[in-house]
């Protein structure tokens, strides 16, 4: 462990010094879970980005790009169950008020938190005798929301709330039918797009891998509910294609199944694509079949018909999505 700390410690010293990365904010003392790239970095960067888009946008006849704003009516999120259900579970030191994630402080200590319920990671904490890092008592855990909250035009609250979107996703989503009515394209096709999103980790660390401003490259594979299994073990393949067309040797990938409970809301099933690190085997993608649940939601909520028409039984229906994701950063 402690020579995988090293190697990230050096890691970290040689971006800096050839320009890959740099800490944000440097000559202030920096922002915790801020990065900014050099020209080194900025360069290996786009070249990531544009070989994810050939390889999965622009050799295909089925997808469709787009670039969305960060920015979205409120109500977007509200569908989308962000606004009641994006949280992490939070301890804070009595003493200095600092604030941790209670999984991860868990994770420390040998204890698998996945499945676990606010209760169970209390009676973790008090049974492990776990303290703060600073050797304080911890308070209980509680959710904390994990999106940016800020204020449009000139007057702060009310209807002027919005959020810095914590997923691209849903500018996928929202776009549905504006793709539907421009190409008329027939399902199965997907909506693509690289952009940023805005998470407020309580923690951020590891370098560039835990950050509170982070980019993803993903899509929505839209497709009929009985083309789902078939087209789950498809992109599977495809994700790993993509993995070797990086020049990752194929011991250093490893499939992860997420379980019922420790699954997103709004999945039926979930593979997590993990990438061993210099620290240890973590997440670099994830392929999350997401089933109606968001145009289902975007109907309800805004009262627009998100449904696809089969040209060939003239049968209306809501299609599903399967959501293939890529960490740019990581």
């Amino acid at each position: 462990m402690a020579k995988d700390l090293e190697l990230m410690e050096k890691l970290v010293s040689l971006c800096k010094r050839r320009g890959f990365i740099y800490q944000g904010s440097e000559i202030y003392g920096g922002l915790a879970g801020t990065w900014d790239y050099g020209p080194l970095g900025l360069a290996l960067k786009k070249n990531i980005e544009n070989l994810w888009w050939r390889f999965f946008v622009d050799s295909r006849d089925d997808m469709y790009g787009i670039d969305s704003a960060i920015l979205m009516n409120p109500r977007v999120w509200e569908a989308s169950g962000h606004v009641g259900g994006f949280s992490d579970p939070l301890v804070e030191d009595k003493k200095t008020k600092k604030r941790y994630r209670a999984d991860h402080l868990l994770e420390e200590v040998g204890v698998d938190p996945k499945g676990m319920s606010l209760e169970d990671m209390a009676k973790a904490i008090v049974e492990k005798k776990i303290k703060s890092p600073d050797g304080n008592e911890l308070t209980a855990p509680q959710q904390f929301n994990m999106m940016f909250k800020t204020s449009v035009g000139s007057v702060e609250g009310g209807d002027t709330t919005v959020y810095l979107r914590p997923e691209t996703a849903q500018g996928m989503f929202v776009n549905f039918k504006n793709i539907l009515d421009s190409y008329h394209p027939k399902l199965p096709f997907g909506i693509a797009q690289i952009g940023r999103n805005f998470r407020n980790e309580i923690a951020p660390r590891d370098f560039i891998f835990r950050v509170r401003e982070l980019e993803i490259m993903e899509f929505e594979y839209f497709l009929k509910e009985e083309q789902w299994k078939e087209l789950f073990e498809y992109w599977v393949k495809q994700m790993h294609a993509w993995f070797d067309l990086l020049g990752f040797d194929k011991e250093d990938i490893k499939e992860v199944e997420i379980e019922d409970g420790d699954r997103a809301h709004y999945s039926k099933r979930t593979i997590d694509f993990y990438f061993k690190f210099p620290q240890k085997f973590d997440e670099i993608g994830g392929l999350a079949y997401r089933t109606d649940f968001d145009l289902k939601n975007h109907i309800e909520q805004s009262g627009k018909d998100l449904s696809y028409l089969d040209p060939v039984d003239n049968i209306r229906v809501v299609p599903h999505a399967i959501e293939p994701t890529f960490g740019l950063g990581r």
